[in-house]
């Protein structure tokens, strides 16, 4: 990230850059049942801390005054490949609101509009179907899937679903 992020503000949804206070908070969300089993790993907390500070290139998600969660974005700046991922945790009283897709068609209206990307990608577990269907309705595709990709916070490998944005494809 080269640029300092911004603060976003959707209709229910703000987005503002991570601070040191929310981390404490952010680590307790990714520990909760409806969140661990998707985001968890076998990661001390300090490892999980330097994750979700993501070397300042990381979104708190606000929501009606309250931290909702996290959105973590990583930019590709070599010309011929310049394109951005991301990646979400919501608490789960934030869940099946509307809030995850909102927070990421902010984030990607910010990553085509003003840092200039052309395509966007996220890896959600091949087995969330939840985080499956709130990307696809900001516009995602799969694209493929990618064999035992991540270790789940039970220990075991599972699959991951690439899937990406063109940004003429944003809804």
């Amino acid at each position: 990230m080269t640029a300092p992020l911004p603060t976003l503000a959707g209709e229910r949804v703000t987005l503002r850059p991570v601070t040191e206070d929310d981390v404490e908070a952010l680590v307790a969300v990714v520990e909760r049942d409806g969140v661990r089993e998707w985001w968890g790993s076998d990661a001390s907390r300090d490892e999980t801390r330097d994750a979700l500070r993501s070397d300042g290139a990381a979104f708190a998600i606000v929501a009606g005054g309250a931290l909702a969660g996290w959105l973590g974005v990583v930019e590709e700046l070599t010309p011929n490949y310049r394109s951005a991922g991301l990646d979400i945790v919501l608490a789960p009283e934030h869940q099946d609101r509307g809030l995850g897709p909102e927070a990421l068609r902010l984030a990607a209206r910010w990553l085509v509009g003003d840092r200039g990307h052309h395509r966007l990608t996220i890896d959600p577990a091949a087995s969330n179907e939840r985080a499956i269907r709130a990307y696809a309705a900001v516009g995602f595709k799969p694209v493929g899937r990618m064999r035992r990709y991540e270790r789940g916070a039970d220990g075991a490998w599972r699959d991951g679903l690439l899937m990406d944005l063109l940004a003429e494809e944003l809804t």
